[in-house]
């Protein structure tokens, strides 16, 4: 794996499951009310290196942090695990996928493949988001895709960042099936957790329009849009609230750089009785690690000591 200074793309993914057929698309915001909010807005001032980020994101390895998670799905709390693998790489702008080799015209991005792994009933769910932000912090994430696997079926989805944003999806659900659109450009919620780890200081504020992860929007089976949110970033804690959805995710993070995160929380309404929970991630440990050269049986050990099964 190439770890040069790199090219950061969201890779916005969509997520699938066995339909859950909760309503959240015209209920009414109950979440509790945000105050102390500024005027939304969109980094636009490039993001300057410093020696001591390039010695912690160019050292050749990747951040790994495991995190013991309790997913909400069918109206119930699961138990599972969740990983964050944080890593820099050149991206080609054009092709949109990570460059074999390193190159002036490459665009450096930090890149996040968020996993889930977490059991309903009798059948295990597998999810993983990858998203590719650039290293400049001052654009969309230029690519984000999503898959879920689980004992029904499978999903994939991808949003490529170009004149509009460009998504294509597939689904085993015949109302969803294989679709091809674009959408406006707005936030996207899965580019807040690369640019929380750039900058915290440069996240959105106030009231916007945001896209929430696709994650979400699949496993609730939503349509991908633009949604009416709000956001306020205390010390330590960015709060996104989704007044149409009736969701609100928390962020929390170490204020001081490398600013990980350290865990969160995601409120909505689930199940067929639609009753609200609470999924919650706590972080377990953190290494950093080729880990893509940690392929041999011997390598095992890295599992056990990030309290992975």
């Amino acid at each position: 794996m190439n770890n040069l200074p790199i090219t950061l793309l969201i890779f916005f993914g969509m997520f699938a499951s066995c339909k859950d057929n909760t309503a959240t698309k015209d209920q009414a915001l109950k979440s509790e009310p945000i105050s102390e909010v500024t005027e939304p807005f969109l980094n636009t001032s490039a993001f300057k290196t410093t020696q001591e980020f390039k010695d912690y994101w160019y050292a050749g390895e990747a951040e790994i942090t495991s995190y013991k998670l309790e997913q909400a799905r069918y109206g119930e709390m699961r138990d599972g695990t969740a990983v964050l693998v944080f890593v820099t790489e050149d991206f080609l702008p054009q092709k949109q996928v990570k460059s074999d080799r390193y190159d002036k015209a490459n665009t450096p991005i930090l890149k996040l493949n968020f996993t889930k792994n977490f059991s309903t009933g009798v059948y295990p769910y597998s999810i993983m988001q990858s998203t590719f932000y650039a290293v400049s912090n001052n654009q969309h994430a230029l690519k984000v895709s999503c898959s879920v696997q689980e004992w029904c079926g499978h999903v994939y989805a991808q949003l490529n960042n170009r004149d509009q944003f460009e998504i294509r999806s597939h689904s085993y659900f015949e109302s969803e099936g294989d679709d091809d659109f674009t959408i406006d450009k707005a936030i996207l919620e899965n580019e807040l957790w690369t640019q929380l780890r750039l900058d915290p200081k440069s996240l959105p504020v106030g009231e916007f329009e945001a896209i929430p992860s696709l994650e979400f929007l699949q496993l609730k089976h939503i349509e991908t849009k633009p949604y009416f949110a709000k956001a306020i970033n205390k010390v330590g804690q960015y709060i996104i609230n989704y007044h149409e959805l009736d969701r609100k995710l928390t962020i929390n993070y170490n204020t001081e750089f490398p600013y990980d995160i350290t865990s969160w929380e995601e409120t909505y309404k689930d199940g067929h009785g639609g009753k609200t929970l609470t999924t919650k991630a706590t972080q377990l440990k953190t290494i950093k690690s080729p880990y893509w050269n940690k392929n041999s049986n011997t390598d095992k050990n890295l599992r056990e000591t990030l309290q992975l099964k």
